[in-house]
């Protein structure tokens, strides 16, 4: 059985893979970890805007959501994952993915006749308009996620297809 850490992480993951293929695209992951990446999500294809648009993902899971004036405010990236998202010079756009989780493992899904349902909520950013940080081991930045930013099959499909960006704040 995984630990607790392991498993909110790898439930995050599962639930961004879960809303990918009701969107309609795939998902993959690079075999190591160097780039800060959890997940590369495409549709495959010809589109408006290119042939097979993708984009890359950081995933981070929180069993405390906390939000101030309309936004979820995360202080869960040290400054090299924070640097791995910000800026403008990445070829593949970047987004942060937070996953609010429940603190009882138990209550990650349910099953019942009308469905399965995943708890409880995901949030995206890009931090495309940010500077990168010094180096500061002990430092964690504060980012605040818009709380209209909320990941469905939709809105992930848009962030792919048309690269909608919410302009990051903090």
């Amino acid at each position: 059985m995984l630990d607790s850490r392991n498993h909110q992480g790898k439930f995050g993951a599962d639930y961004i893979r879960v809303l990918a293929s009701a969107a309609g695209l795939t998902w993959a992951e690079d075999d190591v970890d160097l780039d800060g990446i959890d997940l590369c999500i495409k549709l495959p294809g010809r589109t408006p805007r290119g042939f097979s648009p993708r984009i890359d993902v950081q995933v981070k899971t929180t069993s405390r959501l906390a939000t101030q004036h309309g936004c979820v405010t995360f202080d869960g990236l040290d400054h090299v994952q924070f640097n791995k998202l910000a800026g403008s010079e990445f070829v593949v756009p970047r987004y942060l993915f937070v996953v609010h989780v429940p603190r009882d493992a138990a209550s990650y899904a349910d099953l019942s006749t009308s469905g399965l349902l995943l708890r409880h909520i995901g949030y995206y950013l890009s931090l495309r308009d940010r500077q990168p940080v010094a180096a500061d081991r002990h430092r964690h930045i504060r980012v605040k996620l818009p709380l209209g930013n909320v990941l469905t099959a939709t809105s992930l499909r848009a962030l792919v297809v048309s690269n909608v960006e919410s302009t990051a704040q903090g």
